[in-house]
């Protein structure tokens, strides 16, 4: 998923840069961003469950210590979960900046 959204933020900005915005690109730009944002409510919803596992876990690890070893397991997948929401985060954040750019660029042909 990553290499999928930095490949479509990296054809964006050529495009914006090229002043080449149709209003085709806008409502795709536009789908796109409601599937990241999909994505992006799956993970957060996956982390939450992780952070919450991971809390039981912990105090499960106060009755036996074999509990804390779930525990790491799941604050290893919790850390990594995190990074990729956040990056998934700011990239939906700065599609929407691209939009408004293109937004931008398409009025100012219609001009």
């Amino acid at each position: 998923m990553k290499k999928y959204i930095k490949d479509y933020m990296l054809e964006t900005e050529n495009k914006i840069k090229d002043k080449n915005v149709s209003k085709k690109d806008i409502d795709l730009l536009l789908i796109k961003i409601q599937f990241f944002q999909h994505e992006r409510l799956i993970h957060l919803l996956v982390t939450l469950f992780y952070a919450l596992f991971c809390l039981i876990f912990f105090i499960l690890g106060m009755i036996s210590w074999l509990f804390f070893i779930i525990d790491v397991i799941l604050l290893v997948f919790l850390i990594f979960y995190i990074l990729h929401y956040f990056f998934l985060e700011n990239s939906t954040q700065y599609f929407y900046k691209l939009y408004d750019q293109m937004l931008a660029l398409e009025q100012k042909k219609g001009i």
